[in-house]
């Protein structure tokens, strides 16, 4: 079988993974000389902790086994088990926390409510003042400015693997009379194969717009940074309590007596955030982020959550953030219905599109394409 896979971000890529990994050819498109999207622009965290019960976990759980195994072959990606830890201060935020660990999924995300001595014994870099915190063992992270480069890498040593950059697709084509499908890109070659996979991520024009116009997907714009070395190791990710708001793995009782007992910092308020932090390779700290959902994006970055975003990890550290050196935004496309993991649709005979994950491409993109190669029958 030849599949093409169009689009060279997270997603595209773990198609063009198990495509590979079953025996098959693989041509993958990429209308960048790199991706350049959501796929890069991210916390390269593999986050089990917040998501829904039922299928969404389901989905990250075998996302995060997928992972380990891909890391162990693929070492560059830096994956990492590392966890993850959510301070939280007060009685309505502790409550919102110790309702986490009383779900019978709990065990499944490997949660456990830890006093705050533990919790700096798991990450001593915490010095900060918090009464308690929300530990999740199945956590992970892997780079994600570098995880695609580390992929493709081993994609062609399998030597069934060619990968086309800088151009971008403008046509599928229906299937021809042996069966095929094919893909006509923007310098005039047709690219056929036995499957067509569009993995176009926040791309929801143009040619999708004429394959798909009804398409129940969504842009979100984020706002993220990165810092200087921190000076010593940060040895989970970090959350803090405004995950609980954010994930619907936190939905209960207490949550709503934090949502209305405990207002959010204004500029959190204004701009959706939560604090996401992970510890990259080379020291610096990933931090962010903001969602903004009302088009027209703005076109600029807001001062005011990383100045929000500062006071929280100074809080958490009990010591200076490490100066920015890096400010970023990024869209990605969400399924307007937010329980849904993904969006999944054959647009041609033969051609399919496979979008929307929002927040979790990272997390969940090996299951995605797991599923995607299971339904189709590769």
């Amino acid at each position: 079988m030849r599949v093409i896979v169009v689009g060279a971000g997270v997603v595209g890529t773990m198609h063009a993974w198990h495509a590979i990994e079953r025996g098959h050819e693989v041509v993958q498109i990429e209308r960048e000389a790199e991706a350049r999207g959501a796929s890069l622009r991210n916390f390269g965290q593999i986050w089990v902790s917040g998501r829904a019960g039922g299928e969404e976990l389901e989905t990250a759980l075998r996302a995060r086994e997928l992972w380990e195994g891909i890391g162990a072959r693929v070492p560059e990606l830096g994956f990492r088990a590392i966890g993850s830890l959510t301070p939280v201060r007060g009685d309505l935020e502790l409550a919102v926390a110790e309702a986490a660990v009383a779900r019978p999924d709990a065990a499944a995300r490997g949660y456990k409510l830890v006093t705050a001595e533990e919790a700096r014994v798991i990450n001593p870099a915490l010095r900060g003042e918090f009464v308690a915190a929300l530990y999740c063992e199945r956590d992970a992270a892997v780079e994600p400015r570098t995880a695609q480069l580390a992929l493709r890498k081993a994609l062609l040593a399998s030597g069934r693997y060619t990968f086309l950059p800088g151009r971008e697709v403008r046509e599928v084509i229906d299937r021809d009379g042996r069966g095929r499908s094919a893909v006509r890109d923007d310098h005039g070659d047709v690219h056929s194969g036995d499957a067509v996979v569009l993995c176009t991520g926040a791309w929801l024009g143009g040619l999708v717009r004429e394959l798909a116009p009804d398409l129940p997907v969504r842009r979100v714009r984020l706002q993220m940074a990165q810092t200087d070395p921190l000076g010593e190791p940060l040895t989970t990710s970090v959350a803090d309590a405004d995950s609980f708001r954010y994930y619907p793995a936190y939905t209960s009782d207490a949550l709503d007596a934090l949502n209305a007992g405990q207002a959010q910092e204004p500029a959190a308020a204004a701009h959706k955030m939560q604090l996401l932090m992970v510890q990259r390779s080379d020291g610096g700290l990933t931090i962010g982020d903001t969602h903004e959902y009302e088009h027209p994006f703005a076109f600029d970055t807001l001062e005011d959550p990383y100045e929000h975003l500062t006071r929280v990890v100074e809080g958490f550290l009990g010591r200076p953030l490490p100066k920015i050196r890096r400010r970023w935004a990024g869209v990605y496309a969400q399924c307007t219905d937010t329980t849904r993991v993904v969006h999944r649709q054959q647009v041609r005979d033969g051609a399919w599109l496979v979008t929307g994950p929002g927040g979790r491409g990272m997390t969940c993109s090996p299951a995605i394409a797991e599923t995607t190669a299971d339904e189709l029958g590769w």
